[in-house]
This record gives C-alpha cells, sequence and structure tokens, in this order.
C-alpha cells in the first residue's frame, strides 16, 4: 500500500491516460494541465480509459517515484464529478478507498474542521 501524509494534496486527472506514460510523459501533464511544481509534495493520479490501471507520480525527496496498480478484475471508481472538470482533489482517505475499491460515491462524510475551506473537493467529502 501506498503511504501518502494526510496534509498531501492528490490530485486526480479526470481524464483517461495511455498507461505507456512514464516519468517524462506524466510529468508532462502535470506540467501543462495542472500548471504545478511536481516537487512540492504533491500527488498525482492518472487513470486508463478501461479504469483497470492508474499510476501516481510524485517527487520522493530526490527524483520522481511512481506507484502503479494493476487489478486482475474489476474496475476503479472515480468520483463522481462535473464533466467539464479537468483534475479534482481528493484527500488520503479517499485515495485509500479508491485502491481498496470501495465506492466513493455512495459515502457520505460527517462535518469536521478545514483550515482550507476553499479548496475545491470531491462530492464525496
Amino acid at each position: 500500500m501506498l503511504a501518502v501524509a494526510s496534509t498531501a494534496r492528490v490530485y486526480l486527472y479526470m481524464q483517461a491516460v495511455d498507461m505507456r506514460r512514464s516519468y517524462d510523459g506524466l510529468h508532462a501533464i502535470v506540467q501543462s494541465e495542472f500548471a504545478r511544481d511536481i516537487r512540492q509534495g504533491d500527488y498525482f493520479m492518472f487513470i486508463n480509459r478501461r479504469r483497470d490501471r492508474l499510476k501516481i507520480i510524485w517527487w520522493d525527496r530526490d527524483g520522481l517515484a511512481i506507484f502503479m496498480k494493476r487489478l486482475e478484475s474489476g474496475s476503479i471508481q472515480r468520483p463522481l464529478v462535473d464533466e467539464k472538470s479537468k483534475s479534482l482533489i481528493i484527500d488520503h482517505a479517499q485515495l485509500s478507498m479508491l485502491l481498496t475499491g470501495i465506492d466513493v460515491s455512495n459515502i457520505k462524510r460527517r462535518k469536521r474542521f478545514d483550515v482550507q475551506p476553499n479548496v475545491s473537493r470531491s462530492s464525496a467529502t
């Protein structure tokens, strides 16, 4: 399992990505679509068209690292959002549920204090 700090942001790219892309190809998407510096400690997640594979890329102190998961059966459930959205910020709990196959569209989160209330989150928050 991937260990992600509870304060880390995970950006989920909502468009399908060719999983043949590796470090440079995924980093190019981060730069062009997210306009973020990958060295800030954020995680960027990409899912393929069939939704049976995902990759997460992040800066690991001294270089890029990739986590990849391939499902032997089933598919990855993307959170429900506006079709126009290119990306979505999810937290470490949503990432964990997504990786373990929990349907996040049926989960209701109870109200909690949030230091950054203006950051857009998925509909499962």
